[in-house]
Formats: C-alpha cells, structure tokens, sequence
C-alpha cells in the first residue's frame, strides 16, 4: 500500500469515525423514545410505542420551562444582537492603544466559568431588590453571548471596503444612511449568523442559568432536575422533535439558498 492510498484510507475512516461520534449518541436517543421503558434506554427493547409523545404532550412542567426558555432566548437576542454589533463597530474604528485592552474587556465574559457569571449577576441585581427569574436570567446570559455575536460581526467587517464608505458620504449620504443602506446589508448575513449562535447558546445554557433563574425554570434546568427525581423518554422524544425541527429548517434554507443561487446565475447569463 502506497503512501498516498495509507493517506486516503485514514482520511475516510476519521470522517467515518468522526460522524459517529456525532450522530451515534442523537441515533440512540431517537431510538430510545420509541422503547417502551420506563427509563431512556435501548437495551433491554420492551417493544415498539408512540405513548412517550403522549407523556411529552402531557407534561405541564416540561411545557412551561420549555416556554421559559424561549422567553428567555428571545430576550437575550433583542439585547445580545445589537451590543454586539455596537461594540463590533466600536472596535473596527478605535486604532489608540487601548483597542487590545477594550476588546480583551469585551471578551473576559467567555472565559469566565458560567457559575461565577451567574452567582455574581444574582448578587449584583439583589442590591437593587431583582430576584431570580425570567429578567436577569436574560441579563446573566447576555454579558457573555454577546461577545459571540461580536466575533462573527467583526470578523465580517475585516473584509469590507471603506471606500464603499467613503464613497457613500463623499456623494451627500448621512452615517445612517450609509449604515442603513451600505454597511448593514453587508453584515446581514453575520448578523443573521450571530443571531441563530446567540439563540442556541441562549436555550441550552445551564451554568448560568441554574443561579438566576429562580422560580422560573427553563428546559435545561428542568432535565436536569428530571435526571436527579426519574427521566422518562419523554425527554427523548422532545429531543427528537427538536432534531427534526432543526433539520427541516436546514433544509427549506438550503432550497432557499440554492434558489437565489440559480436566480443570480440566470441574471448575469442574460
């Protein structure tokens, strides 16, 4: 066997070794939740049943942190998003010395543990009467997702041309018409990005979550709690909702994507 086919054969069997270890473990879930067990589990198999859906579509608590946890999301984009993109913006036009120190500040948060975020947030906002709950589970959150979005902006705006700038306020446009109409398309596509990021770690934050969250329990908070009293594959079955969730609109963005693809094409053939 020569070098290069030694090469090609330990290429395809880290990509095969590589995607079972991703997808194995989501298999097995989905699995589990047609197992009719009491406990998430493939082995022993008790026999084939849908009933876990009807004790997902039954369980109040699971509905309701699940709610929370899209509360919470949605929160942490309307504030995460835009303090990204502002301290992006920021940092792309400081050059005084203290940009390094500004943009280490900014991304501190991230390599702070989740623990210390969250038990520091709660002590924080207690001085000012705010228990836990819904509101500062979105503050803790926040502090760090939204140097997330600021990485995806600015690693967009390396690449833009100022002279598109330039251009735009040389010929009479105003800073918010240039930002509106030239610099905030340019970024839609990070920004989208960003979002869909902030969104994710938003909903399966745990660390952070488990210290402000108070009465208001979110889906990680409760799985987590299940795991100590009895989980059921019940859980396995929101899981696998969620997965086809996911993928239908993974797939409906691809079609949408490779149609304005063709559409693009078409334009510049005629």
């Amino acid at each position: 066997m020569t070098s290069q086919r030694l090469l090609a054969f330990g290429l395809k069997f880290y990509i095969v070794v590589f995607f079972a270890y991703l997808f194995l473990p989501l298999i097995i879930m989905s699995l589990a939740t047609f197992n009719d067990s009491r406990f998430p589990t493939v082995t022993p198999w008790g026999g084939t049943t849908l009933r876990w859906f009807g004790e997902l579509w039954h369980d109040g608590g699971m509905w309701h942190a699940l709610s929370n946890s899209l509360m919470v999301a949605a929160g942490v984009l309307v504030l995460a998003v835009p303090i990204g993109i502002s301290s992006a913006l920021f940092l792309n036009t400081v050059s005084s010395r203290a940009k390094p120190f500004i943009y280490a500040l900014i991304l501190s948060p991230l390599l702070t543990p989740g623990v210390i975020i969250g038990i520091s947030t709660l002590i924080f906002w207690r001085q000012f009467g705010v228990s836990g709950g819904i509101f500062l589970t979105v503050l803790g959150q926040t502090t760090f997702i939204a140097a997330y979005v600021m990485l995806m902006v600015m690693a967009r705006l390396q690449r833009f041309d100022r002279t598109m700038e330039r251009a735009a306020l040389d010929l009479g446009a105003s800073q918010w018409q240039m930002f509106r109409r030239i610099l905030l398309p340019y970024l839609k596509p990070a920004i989208l990005s960003a979002a869909v990021i902030a969104f994710l770690q938003s909903f399966e934050n745990y660390n952070t979550t488990l210290f402000v969250a108070g009465y208001d329990t979110t889906l990680t908070v409760y799985i987590a709690s299940q795991v100590r009293t009895g989980l059921t594959p019940a859980v396995n079955a929101l899981g696998l909702i969620l997965i086809l969730i996911t993928v239908v609109l993974a797939v409906v963005y691809e079609l949408k994507r490779r149609r304005e693809v063709a559409a693009m094409a078409r334009l510049k053939g005629g």
